[in-house]
């Protein structure tokens, strides 16, 4: 069998946890193999040990055949291998080909030749149908763009063997479409790539074979033709997974969040929330569906006071919120489970117990008179993470340590556990497992039930579909139609998020 790639019965630990245990993966020339687990099943650890972040206690590499000691990200560059990491390293004050080429500078004497790299870089972009502007700079290009500069570079350092890390977790519908257009071109090229998921759908569409690990553990290889998502999410978790979360009919009464003529402007000065007029009610939730860009995200950083608003007014609980500090806003009965989770949902170099408490620390039992109480503060940590089943070593550990799922357990945990009103759950299970997918689906619609209000944005149709009872689409800054969930299709939302008007009834109106 002609293998590029070989890991055979890897052991990696850290400590007091056994993250690979004796897992083996071998990868065909020219397959995409996916690599599927929950959060935390030791997916990106067994990555990092192929590009030589991390070294195993056990078991052998083979590249080509060949046994290999990868000590660094430099022997598995100059062995061909590339990563694409989930986080992006990126600098952002630089260009595209800035960052493409950094350690590697082509030079023309003692001077970096920016004229050859960029040419160079704007070759390979072409020659992949990547589309990159090499000269534009990081800050100002689109995430679905930043994921390309991370191919780029993989491949400027001519990578053979292309390892994602869960690259769709950031994208947009259609930037997932152009991703794979991107990996089956990569492909004919005559390229082999592993990718890191826990998306099924994507599995059944991409992929040609998939090896499932399970807590650490190898499950085994399946061709993705003989097999369906069911049966993948069985294997994946251990147990039976319902995909579709059941909810009895919502029964709302008064209105919790008011947003009226609501004018917000971006960070270039251009008014993306344009006149926006929205009203949810407690027992309801109710689904933003939108292409991203069309100011979703400015609107819930207007309502959690994390940016000015130019005109209008936001009322919760009938009192005005407007440009009030996050924490008087979170204190009038606001839990937020934010978009970007390592940006405004934790401090990294805390400990996930601390980061727990991160919205009540000051006050009893967690503080007295300014004085932290780390005896309650673990006590409560500890409690949560039983409760939402945060995979981590123990309350004490990093909350950079741990998986994207299970950091952002945490953060739901720490919200839904303050009881507010209304609950903003924007991109609630991006980078999450069918499983961890299935439990806060059940702990979001619980909060419906208890009569709490639900805003929930999100970029996954099915979830819009699934958990919403209204669906307002937005487009342009604005509220173009509001329908109820159950009567409309992934197709309808398609066309009015591209910007076909629906026409408004009465009752339209009223969310």
């Amino acid at each position: 069998m002609d293998y590029v790639i070989e890991m055979l019965n890897i052991r990696k630990e850290f400590p007091g946890i056994v993250a690979n245990d004796n897992i083996t993966l071998q990868l065909k020339r020219g397959e995409i193999h996916a690599l599927l687990g929950e959060n935390g099943a030791g997916k990106s650890t067994l990555m990092n040990v192929l590009f030589g972040l991390y070294q195993p206690e056990q078991g052998e590499i083979r590249v080509n055949g060949k046994k290999v000691h990868i000590t660094s990200p430099t022997i598995a560059n100059e062995l061909g291998i590339g990563m694409v990491h989930q986080h992006f390293m990126l600098v952002e004050p630089f260009t595209v080909t800035e960052n493409i080429i950094l350690g590697e500078e082509p030079k023309k004497g003692l001077a970096i030749d920016r004229k050859t790299a960029e040419q160079e870089v704007r070759e390979i972009s072409e020659k992949y149908s990547l589309s990159v502007d090499p000269a534009a700079k990081i800050a100002d290009i689109s995430v679905g763009m930043q994921q390309r500069v991370e191919i780029l570079k993989t491949l400027y350092r001519g990578a053979e063997i292309l390892i994602f890390d869960e690259p769709t977790a950031v994208l947009t519908p259609q930037e997932i479409k152009e991703l794979s257009f991107i990996m089956k071109a990569l492909i004919k090229e005559g390229k082999s790539i592993i990718l890191i998921t826990h998306k099924l759908k994507e599995i059944m569409e991409i992929c040609d074979r998939v090896t499932v690990i399970r807590k650490g553990v190898g499950i085994g290889t399946l061709e993705v033709e003989n097999t369906n998502t069911k049966e993948l999410a069985n294997l994946m978790v251990g147990r039976e997974v319902v995909f579709t979360t059941e909810k009895t009919e919502a029964n709302p009464t008064h209105d919790v969040l008011e947003v009226s003529d609501l004018v917000v402007k971006d960070s270039r000065g251009v008014e993306i929330v344009d006149n926006l007029n929205l009203t949810v009610r407690a027992g309801e939730i109710v689904g933003i569906a939108g292409v991203d860009g069309n100011g979703q995200t400015e609107l819930i950083e207007a309502i959690t006071g994390l940016r000015k608003i130019s005109k209008g007014s936001i009322k919760l609980n009938g009192k005005d919120i407007k440009n009030l500090s996050p924490r008087k806003i979170t204190e009038t009965g606001l839990g937020h489970i934010p978009q970007d989770r390592h940006k405004h949902g934790l401090v990294l170099d805390f400990p996930i117990g601390e980061n727990i408490v991160l919205q009540s620390y000051y006050r009893p039992p967690f503080s007295r008179s300014g004085i932290l109480n780390f005896k309650e503060i673990y006590k409560k940590a500890k409690q949560l993470i039983t409760e939402y089943d945060v995979r981590t070593p123990s309350e004490y550990t990093l909350a950079r340590s741990l998986s994207g799922g299970n950091q952002q357990k945490a953060i739901i945990g720490r919200e839904v556990d303050r009881d507010p009103d209304l609950l903003i759950a924007a991109q609630p299970t991006r980078g999450l497992d069918v499983g961890a997918i299935e439990f806060i689906h059940q702990k979001i619609i619980d909060q419906r039930d208890k009569g709490k209000a639900v805003l929930l944005v999100s970029f996954e149709l099915d979830e819009i579909l699934n958990l919403s009872d209204k669906i307002a689409v937005i487009f342009e800054g604005k509220i173009i139609a509001i329908v109820n969930a159950k009567e409309t299709t992934e197709q309808e939302l398609g066309l009015l998020m591209a910007g076909l008007k629906k026409e408004k009834t009465e009752d339209d109106i009223h969310v």
